[in-house]
């Protein structure tokens, strides 16, 4: 047996080893179906959110989490139970046979990979005790200092601290444990026309400054304030690290996932030079700047996955069963309830580049400076063409300066042409940690591109 960081979970708060009750479920699955193959996740977490609007914090919420996950498979048939809440002998019998009932009447799985041999995990321990610990007055002092560094204007957000302990076992012998904690501070300050965010994340809560974040949101609300409309066309942009956090979710999702790659979806075409020279993207949960586990639901250990080198396309993500069907091993990017979507990115990363912020900035001819997306939509995930909006601030750059708002803007872009050959003019050297879909967590610098096409007017 193996297990990850040499040993099983260390105490904390919140953070019972769970790795007996992963051993205690294999033992009835062994009693009730001795040939039976099973696979079992045991986790224990919690999970706090303090939330504020107009300046004042109107909410405090805790949940502890139990959550067990048993998949089961007899004779080429599987079935997947869940038990959520407290684990007593009788909720795991209960378990245990509503799984073995389940694959008695389940049709032959004929892309069943079996389970993950035993290997040895990554030494990923991304856990913090205070922020374990972190109490509503902690998440309150840095709710407090962002609304005072608003300098009196309307504020609204949130600020969370989660603690999760995870265990996994299976009947091939793969025994592996890990933990992990965040903090994030996540918040806008609101003008009468105009609005500014702000946000961080960590590992630890003693990480997130309040002030600092709150500062940057009310500098971006005033600096904001008084847009004007701009005609659409193609600029080039700086994209702050929540655009680009979003631009990597599209292009993993689609592109360098397994599932998509098998069915003819995918945009990726391995060893060829889809990227700027600059570009390199890769998964990996072993960087000490990310929050995660260093193994998957499946049990698979997660390595560091270069997808893209210096701009050619050199991986794909994959869990068992997509890397059964394309006679590779898994990446370890199997997520609970995914095989829908196949592998997931759980710490997709931009490397960094070189440039600050305002050097990048100082690089633009004419273009726009650009703080979030939303509302984004997939057109085409083989082109990658997405159409979306931006928000929370946009400003027009001529000459190297910043020297007005606009307007919010739709726009209609491939991702990926914008990051394609000779476009990339420059990579940010300080990176963001961005939380995302699926649970992922993107490690993001800013990005200076040559082109976006924007196709009209936020209403339009």
């Amino acid at each position: 047996m193996t297990t990850e960081t040499e040993g099983r979970p260390r105490g904390g708060p919140g953070a019972s080893d769970p790795t007996p009750v992963a051993e205690r479920v294999l033992e009835l699955v062994r009693a009730h179906a001795r040939d039976a193959e099973a696979e079992v996740n045991v986790e224990r977490g919690t999970t706090a959110l303090t939330r504020f609007a107009n300046s004042f914090i109107h909410q405090n919420v805790a949940e502890e989490t139990y959550h067990i996950v048993l998949r089961v498979a007899v004779e080429g048939r599987t079935a997947t139970a869940r038990l959520d809440g407290p684990a007593d002998s009788d909720a795991l019998e209960r378990l245990v046979e509503g799984a073995l009932e389940s694959v008695r009447v389940r049709p032959v799985d004929p892309d069943w990979p079996g389970l993950a041999p035993v290997a040895a995990a990554p030494a990923v321990d991304q856990w913090d005790e205070a922020t374990a610990a972190a109490t509503p007055d902690d998440r309150a002092r840095l709710v407090a200092d962002f609304v005072a560094a608003a300098g009196g204007l309307e504020t609204a957000g949130a600020c969370s601290t989660s603690a999760t302990v995870l265990a996994f076992a299976n009947s091939r012998g793969q025994l592996l444990a890990g933990r992990t904690t965040r903090a994030s501070l996540d918040g806008i300050a609101r003008t009468g026309s105009s609005d500014g965010s702000g946000r961080a994340s960590s590992v630890t809560i003693s990480a997130l400054n309040g002030r600092q974040v709150g500062e940057r949101a009310a500098r971006k609300a005033d600096e904001s304030r008084d847009t004007t409309d701009l005609e659409p066309g193609r600029f080039e942009v700086v994209l702050e690290p929540q655009c680009v956090a979003n631009m990597l979710q599209f292009l993993f999702i689609y592109g360098f996932n397994g599932k998509p790659v098998e069915e003819g979806r995918s945009f990726v075409r391995l060893g060829a030079a889809q990227f700027d020279a600059s570009i390199n993207l890769s998964d990996d949960a072993t960087d000490p700047a990310t929050v995660g586990l260093g193994f998957d639901i499946e049990g698979t250990p997660k390595w560091r996955t270069d997808v893209v080198k210096d701009g050619v396309t050199s991986a794909v993500l994959h869990t068992r069963r997509t890397a059964r069907k394309a006679g590779t091993e898994s990446t370890g990017n199997a997520v609970e309830g995914g095989d829908e979507w196949g592998a997931l990115p759980g710490n997709p990363k931009i490397a960094a580049g070189d440039r600050t912020d305002d050097e990048l900035i100082g690089q633009v001819g004419r273009g726009l400076l650009v703080t979030d997306f939303w509302y984004v939509r997939i057109l085409d995930p083989k082109t990658q063409v997405v159409t979306g909006l931006t928000r929370n601030g946009v400003w027009l750059i001529e000459d190297g300066r910043v020297v007005r708002p606009v307007s919010n803007l739709r726009f209609t872009q491939s991702y990926l042409e914008a990051i394609g050959p000779g476009v990339v003019r420059g990579i940010g050297r300080e990176l963001a940690l961005i939380p995302g879909g699926f649970e992922g967590n993107h490690l993001v610098p800013s990005l200076h591109l040559a082109s976006w096409n924007f196709t009209g007017g936020a209403r339009g």
